[in-house]
């Protein structure tokens, strides 16, 4: 327990020169010396989202942000929901239509196409694009970099207007 001095009275009162002090008890401690018996665990980067692209998928037609929250065991709020799938939608993995007041959502890619369309934004942003290109490819383990031939080779041979 820590004692100490606190204001109390409004600024106005402050401000025409009324001292209203009065000594108070505060409790001061930190986060560890809280009672942890359910610790709030944080998400990954990405996680809610590669489950709602999941859910999204799992839809055979557009489906309502209501929809995705009841699959999502209804632990999230409605405006969380709304935000991932706000968010996914700049990302350009999501579609939306309008169905009266609300949305429907569709999926664009996924999980794969998600992680694919992120790779791709990086290497847009670098001014060296082979650079990047080399240290990826690099630090491939070998059976990736099998995979990646053979993509490449059933791909077949670049255009110059994709290269």
């Amino acid at each position: 327990m820590r004692r100490a001095r606190a204001w109390l009275g409004c600024p106005g009162a402050r401000a025409a020169g009324a001292a209203v002090w009065e000594e108070a008890t505060f409790v001061v401690g930190n986060r560890e010396d809280r009672d942890r018996t359910s610790p709030a665990r944080r998400r990954g980067q990405g996680q809610l989202e590669s489950q709602v692209l999941a859910i999204l998928g799992s839809a055979t037609a557009p489906v309502a942000a209501t929809w995705v929250q009841e699959r999502l065991d209804g632990k999230l709020a409605y405006t969380t929901v709304i935000t991932i799938l706000t968010r996914l939608l700049d990302k350009q993995a999501v579609t939306r239509s309008r169905s009266g007041r609300s949305f429907l959502w569709t999926p664009v890619a996924d999980e794969a196409g998600l992680t694919a369309l992120r790779m791709r934004r990086l290497l847009d942003e670098r001014d060296d694009r082979d650079a990047v290109l080399s240290s990826f490819v690099s630090a491939l383990s070998p059976h990736d970099e099998q995979v990646l031939r053979a993509l490449l080779k059933d791909a077949g041979p670049a255009t110059d207007a994709e290269s």
